[in-house]
């Protein structure tokens, strides 16, 4: 009854006023998340993009949010809302820095700096920026840390504190960061970019009230959140009704997680009221390491999913977010840890693996809903590495995130997946690495970056292949730490397609000698070894025998499938084209091998 009342207050709001205000919104949003990428220091953020902003009601109702990361933006709502529960001042000037996973943030590393928005006196809105820092101060120098058990091994945390006043840092708790945290002008560069970012926000809001008025903008705001809801109804309206689960299962982890860790999500759709359930409560409890997820991951998680698989163009605010329920538990490994829990990898591995888990649980309604599972991270193509950069007169340290390689993409009914993916709470925001800037900026050498030939789930709809490369230092001694999940147990097909190939880190040596490194590794590589890698590919959907052969054709063209695959596994035929180098599709031969195929 109450959105009812709501709808017919909201229908009364002018719909052309409504798109150009939610543009507004989302130009507001975008030019936060430029002044981010613009101001960073760390290549991790400016560069792959590690990082996220959006606007909430002062009341904690996620408005807008526009090319975000979608673990980072899904449950924006349980950042903010510590901050009224435990500051009963808060007024214009403030800034509020939080990276505690007790305090609605996805994971330490994931630094949130939250700022009230008020108008004449009025607190309205929060702008909020999300960076992934590229040190936060651990024992070791990673911000993905598998086996800390515990948030005391994580490094610095900032419990929701006030970090400005009156418009002015806080120089005390600053000192705290340069004190603990590597690289601290690196930090510090960083924290400055995000500062840049909400007061644009702040500054570009106020600018927005005063032209509209409160009352104008209040009432949209309740017409948009209304029309997320209504839009998001519609979308499931149109899902078969049922109960749908999927497993999926992370990578073994040695004295975390032995025999890997299964996770099972339960899809409930309800077409009549618009409403889908996701319960996630029978899973483990908390593994002793990081990979547990915090609340905000595994709530943002089985949104993400379900998004993946409504009406791309339903808004994604409060209005639609509350037609999704996620059901956790306490102390589960895809719920709400207790302190001091280790989640240093939240916001990956695990987190991938839910997501995934959701997203696959559509396929079981038939074709053409759902989709397969995608590539998770990540081997030493997303590896975290540090050092000192010796090529200078004063030796520099370094320590950053590269992203070589982001893995390949899930297939759904009508397309492949997406080459630049990355994972399924990433789904292609954030960016590749330039090799130049990277070598600009850092003491590696990039040797190689290439499609691995063959490494696609096949389906009749590919799972993007993986990307396989290698890098060095310049400079002596580097640590390398990789997270890679994927490497026992790859993205698996759908609905008859194939699972992409898994993903794996090596190191060779002077003398040419390669080996291959534990997935979860942590270590140094000598001077003058080398790091090879391969990301993991995406799951495919359908069977390969329905592939159209000349799409089988394209992808031997481009070389990510050889010939061989092409007859043995889509039951195509290839010939050589009269220019010598292209491949096309023999009919007849094609024919004969579908069929044979079938008989089998």
């Amino acid at each position: 009854m109450a959105r009812t009342a709501r709808s017919r207050k909201a229908a009364a709001f002018d719909p052309i006023l409504l798109a150009v205000l939610s543009s507004r919104f989302e130009s507001i949003i975008r030019e936060m998340t430029n002044t981010v990428m613009k101001a960073s220091r760390s290549s991790v953020i400016k560069n792959a993009r590690d990082m996220s902003c959006g606007i909430l009601t002062y009341d904690h109702r996620l408005i807008s949010v526009e090319e975000a990361l979608p673990i980072h933006v899904n449950a924006l709502e349980l950042t903010t809302k510590p901050i009224t529960e435990l500051f009963d001042d808060v007024k214009e000037g403030d800034a509020f820095l939080n990276n505690s996973p007790f305090y609605g943030v996805t994971h330490h590393a994931d630094l949130t700096l939250c700022v009230p928005v008020f108008f004449d006196g009025v607190p309205l809105f929060w702008t909020l920026s999300r960076s992934h820092h590229a040190d936060i101060g651990a024992p070791e120098p990673s911000t993905y840390l598998p086996f800390a058990a515990t948030i005391y091994q994580e490094g610095v945390h900032f419990p929701c504190v006030r970090i400005q006043e009156d418009f002015k840092d806080k120089q005390d708790l600053l000192r705290i960061g340069f004190q603990k945290i590597r690289v601290s002008n690196m930090w510090y560069g960083d924290y400055r970019a995000q500062v840049g970012a909400c007061r644009t926000g702040e500054r570009r809001l106020k600018e927005l009230v005063g032209q509209y008025g409160i009352e104008t903008v209040r009432a949209f705001i309740e017409a948009w959140m209304d029309y997320g809801e209504r839009r998001a109804i519609a979308s499931i309206a149109r899902l078969p009704a049922g109960t749908y689960e999927y497993t999926v299962r992370h990578d073994p982890v040695a004295g975390v997680a032995d025999e890997g860790i299964p996770i099972t999500a339960k899809v409930t759709v309800d077409p009549k009221k618009g409403l889908i359930t996701v319960d996630v409560r029978d899973n483990p409890d908390c593994v002793p390491g990081g990979l547990n997820l915090t609340e905000a991951c595994a709530v943002a998680s089985c949104r993400i999913g379900v998004y993946y698989n409504l009406d791309a163009s339903v808004p994604h605010n409060e209005g639609s977010s509350s037609r999704i329920v996620p059901l956790l538990r306490d102390n589960c490994v895809v719920g709400r840890p207790s302190h001091p829990t280790g989640t240093s990898c939240a916001t990956s591995n695990v987190n991938e693996r839910l997501a995934n888990a959701v997203q696959c649980a559509f396929s079981q309604m038939g074709e053409p809903y759902g989709m397969a599972e995608g590539g998770g991270n990540f081997s030493a193509a997303l590896g975290v590495v540090s050092g000192v950069d010796k090529r200078r007169a004063h030796h520099v340290e370094y320590i950053t995130q590269l992203m070589m390689a982001l893995s390949g993409g899930p297939a759904n009914h009508g397309h492949d997946g997406w080459l630049t993916y990355e994972c399924s709470v990433g789904n292609g925001i954030m960016v590749t690495d330039s090799v130049e800037v990277d070598e600009a900026t850092y003491p590696i050498l990039v040797e190689e970056r290439r499609i691995a030939e063959d490494s696609m789930g096949c389906g009749q709809w590919n799972g993007a292949p993986a990307v396989k490369g290698s890098y060095r230092s310049l400079t002596g001694e580097m640590m390398l730490y990789v997270c890679g999940d994927g490497g026992t147990f790859p993205a698996g097909g759908v609905l008859g397609g194939k699972a992409g190939a898994h993903c794996g880190t090596w190191r060779r040596d002077r003398a040419g000698t390669v080996e291959r490194l534990a997935d979860f590794y942590s270590g140094p590589i000598a001077d003058g070894d080398a790091v090879l890698y391969r990301s993991a590919a995406g799951g495919g959907y359908g069977d390969a025998l329905k592939r159209d052969p000349e799409r089988v054709a394209e992808d031997v063209n481009r070389k990510w499938l050889s010939v061989a695959s092409a007859r043995d596994i889509y039951g195509v035929a290839l010939d050589l084209h009269e220019n010598g180098v292209d491949h096309r599709v023999d009919v007849a031969g094609t024919e004969r091998l579908r069929r044979a195929a079938a008989a089998a």
